[in-house]
């Protein structure tokens, strides 16, 4: 006998599955997940149609940088495709070495750890020194991955207004003085394009003894001399003891990376779980990183390329009267402040060709509705002047 469309199957997590509305929406309005079918630099193809990228993390713009390339290629023939194994047992190549010492050196570190996720970088760079007991100081803001990191430790968990070191100091001095302490930031903060303002943060951190962790996943290759990130920035390396980030933005590849001292790296190694459990970082993708970080050394150009396309990028915003949520780097947000203005303007800028990310609340704080575009060194004048003319569309779409 056939079951009428009305009946409930007994699994409870499958209705959960079947009827949960965000879905619902997300396949109705269709704003995410879109696969892209070429893609050259920044122009690319989606249904059909030629579209510029805006919303994409390779902030130098080295994912078709031909040395690049041709190191990717070199070390799959090398190496095969995967070490089909973690890092403590059988997954442990050479390229993995040189590519943690380069990166240590690059950032002023004893020592280096690479993931094949970022993601995993994040997590392990706190749920691997945190425990039970500990206190946690968070910027309201961090990433996703972040706050993975700050449950799996379990932790006592303080968080603190974004960016701002008057709350930092007050969340501080409300926990137990004997507690040992950790605190977690950003160096830029993607969704916001925000840089941290470590300099106070960093003097309040050291008054309460707290390990620090900052993730500059957005601020390596775009900040610092030669890209060395937010740390280098303000000139800052003895006053944090963690940096964690991605390969994936600035190095175009794929993975993470923390570095410390020699004692918390070798530390990690034998305590996080991400690290021990996970396959190991491919031969690929670790050469295309060590090569895109051999031109940010050697090829300065394209770092100013990208601050100067987003200086003009920002000014043509700014001139259009859109809130871009006090930026500061090539993350820039639009805030259009409720999901009901942020999905015309997207779509408009889709119409003209624009390919950009729309973030809603909860995932930015109510009333922060966005539309995320991110700048490359690899946009041409032509591209921005495109940009601007679908941006102004946009705007009178939303009125």
């Amino acid at each position: 006998m056939a079951l009428s469309l009305f009946s409930k199957n007994k699994k409870a997590i499958l209705n959960r599955c079947r009827d949960d509305y965000p879905t619902k929406m997300r396949l109705k309005y269709a704003p995410y997940y879109h696969a892209i079918e070429a893609q050259t630099g920044t122009d690319i193809r989606l249904n059909g149609r030629d579209m510029i990228m805006l919303s994409s993390n390779d902030y130098l713009g080295l994912s078709f940088h031909p040395k690049v390339i041709e190191a990717g290629q070199a070390a799959l023939k090398k190496w095969g495709t995967s070490p089909t194994g973690a890092r403590p047992s059988n997954g442990s190549r050479a390229y993995h070495v040189e590519l943690e010492e380069k990166l240590a050196t690059f950032l002023g570190r004893e020592a280096c750890h690479v993931h094949a996720a970022g993601y995993l970088s994040c997590i392990s760079s706190i749920a691997s020194f945190a425990q039970k007991g500990d206190v946690i100081l968070a910027d309201k803001n961090i990433h996703s991955c972040l706050w993975d990191g700050i449950r799996l430790s379990m932790a006592t968990v303080e968080r603190f207004s974004h960016n701002s070191p008057d709350d930092l100091r007050s969340a501080a001095e409300s926990v137990s003085s004997g507690a040992p302490k950790l605190l977690v930031v950003e160096g830029v903060y993607s969704m916001e394009g925000h840089i941290c303002r470590l300099p106070e943060i960093t003097r309040i951190a050291e008054e309460h003894d707290c390990f620090t962790v900052l993730d500059d996943a957005h601020g390596f290759g775009v900040l610092g001399n030669q890209g060395r990130g937010t740390v280098d920035h303000f000139g800052l390396n003895d006053k944090v003891d963690v940096i964690c980030g991605s390969l994936s933005k600035s190095l175009a590849s794929t993975g993470g990376f923390v570095a410390a001292s020699r004692d918390i790296i070798e530390f990690l190694r034998t305590n996080s779980k991400q690290t021990i459990f996970s396959a190991a970082l491919s031969p690929s993708q670790a050469a295309i990183a060590m090569a895109s970080l051999d031109i940010m050394q050697t090829e300065p150009e394209h770092q100013e390329r990208l601050w100067r396309n987003t200086k003009k990028y920002r000014a043509m915003l700014t001139q259009l009267g859109l809130n871009l949520w006090e930026s500061e780097t090539p993350a820039v947000p639009i805030v259009l402040g409720s999901k009901e203005r942020v999905y015309p303007f997207w779509k408009a800028l889709m119409e003209k060709g624009i390919f950009t990310v729309m973030s809603i609340a909860p995932a930015v704080p109510a009333g922060k509705d966005l539309v995320r575009t991110a700048v490359s060194a690899m946009h041409t004048d032509e591209q921005l002047e495109k940009i601007a003319e679908a941006m102004a569309y946009a705007v009178k779409k939303v009125g």
